[in-house]
This record gives C-alpha cells, sequence and structure tokens, in this order.
C-alpha cells in the first residue's frame, strides 16, 4: 500500500513541476505583451512641454519625415510666425493611447501647451498618428477668423489624406499642409486641396510597415502561446513513455 502511494506521488510530482513551469511561462508572456503594448503607444504626457514662442515647429516622433523634409517645413514655419504672429506646430505620433482619438489627443495636447485662451489665440497644432493615419487641427479663436473649421477638415481629411492614400507619401503630405497653412494664414487666398486625378491601376496588394509590424507581433504572440501549452505536454508525454 506504501509502495502503491509513493508510486502514485511519484507519478504526479512531474507532472505538478510542467504545470508549474506553464503558468510561469504563460504569464512571463502576457506581461511580454502588455508591456509592449503600452511601450509603444504614445500618450499626451510622452510629449515634451513646449510654450508659445518656442522655435520647435516640429516634432516628428514616428520618424516619418526627412531631414530636409522637417528642414524646409521649420524654416516656412519660423518666416510665418516673425511676419504674423501665427504660430503652426506639427507633430506625429506612432500609435495613440488606449481610448484615445486624434480629435482628443490634439486636444489635450493643445491645453497642454497653450493653457489660456490668451496664448491659445494664435496657434494652430496639426497632430498625425502614422499607425492609423488619423489627423486633426486645433486652432485659436484668432486664428479661426481667419482658418475656419470647414478649413481645418480641408487641411486635414484632403491635403494631408491625398498623398497618404497615394503610397503614405507623408513628407509630400506635411508639406502640402504647410504650404496651404502659411498661405492662409499670411493673408493670401487659399489655395485649396490637392486636385485628385484619377487613377485606373489596379490596386496594390503590398501591405504597410505598421500592417506587417502588427502581423509579425501577433504571430510571434501565437507561436508563444502555442509554444507554451504544446513543450509541457509533450514533455510530460515522453516522461511517461520513457517510465514505462
Amino acid at each position: 500500500m506504501i509502495q502503491r502511494l509513493s508510486q502514485i506521488m511519484n507519478w504526479k510530482a512531474p507532472f505538478r513541476h510542467l504545470w508549474m513551469s506553464l503558468a510561469g511561462l504563460v504569464l512571463i508572456i502576457q506581461v511580454w505583451v502588455v508591456g509592449t503594448a503600452s511601450a509603444i503607444a504614445t500618450g499626451v504626457y510622452n510629449i515634451p512641454a513646449l510654450a508659445a514662442d518656442d522655435p520647435t515647429w516640429v516634432i516628428d516622433q514616428a520618424d516619418i519625415l526627412s531631414r530636409i523634409t522637417e528642414s524646409e517645413i521649420s524654416k516656412e514655419l519660423e518666416d510665418l510666425a516673425n511676419t504674423t504672429g501665427n504660430e503652426v506646430r506639427i507633430v506625429t505620433i506612432h500609435r495613440f493611447d488606449y481610448g484615445e482619438t486624434a480629435e482628443s489627443f490634439t486636444e489635450k495636447l493643445f491645453d497642454k501647451w497653450f493653457s489660456t485662451s490668451d496664448i491659445q489665440a494664435n496657434q494652430v497644432l496639426l497632430v498625425l498618428d502614422s499607425v492609423t493615419n488619423a489627423t486633426a487641427i486645433r486652432a485659436g479663436d484668432a486664428v479661426k477668423k481667419i482658418l475656419s473649421n470647414e478649413t481645418t477638415q480641408s487641411i486635414a481629411q484632403e491635403t494631408v489624406m491625398t498623398p497618404l492614400r497615394s503610397g503614405n507619401k507623408y513628407n509630400q503630405a506635411f508639406l502640402d499642409a504647410s504650404d496651404r497653412l502659411v498661405a492662409i494664414l499670411s493673408g493670401q487666398p487659399d489655395p485649396g486641396p490637392p486636385i485628385v486625378e484619377e487613377d485606373i491601376r489596379t490596386e496594390g496588394t503590398f501591405a504597410k510597415a505598421e500592417e506587417t509590424d502588427d502581423k509579425s507581433a501577433t504571430i510571434v504572440v501565437v507561436v508563444l502561446l502555442v509554444a507554451a501549452t504544446v513543450i509541457p505536454m509533450a514533455t510530460y508525454f515522453l516522461y511517461q513513455v520513457f517510465q514505462s
């Protein structure tokens, strides 16, 4: 009887250790997945503080603009500020925080940088998320007299989005947006959105880099979860075979 109990205990011991190892591995994977998602998301708290008159015009956290483009836009926006007092900031990020939208993020960042209505009056903020290409613009009250809500929507949804729909041409998108904003805020006629030429070519099936990254991350997680389940079971099976 004692020998039989000993055999049962010996049989359960490796099984118990295997499942403990499995639980630990699953926990590690969960922590890794949550940590990775948090690390790649951007909140308003991740954007450095900035005040009116600060000579920073472009913050490219998504790393989608060339240095030449960033320099050209910065020069154009600096000249605008010096001649009119109207200031435009452009911010790009890679993935919003959970529950955040382009509009809510832009509103919060605008209020963070420019805390009072007087400071906000001549400010314009353009934000884009490179994962979804969601874009929003927030303008101060004084600027709204020459930059209507309809025009800001046109800049966000047409001037910026048109080059993005034809191959994620971020440099072109922001150069066009900067040119249009500068023209309007300088008192010149609105050049309007880009003219869209009809394209009868078959749409490409190549995935965007962001889509590829997301799919790769999903595959890694699935493989790890499968491994966490299969390896302990296979180990236990082999243990039983060799014990027989």
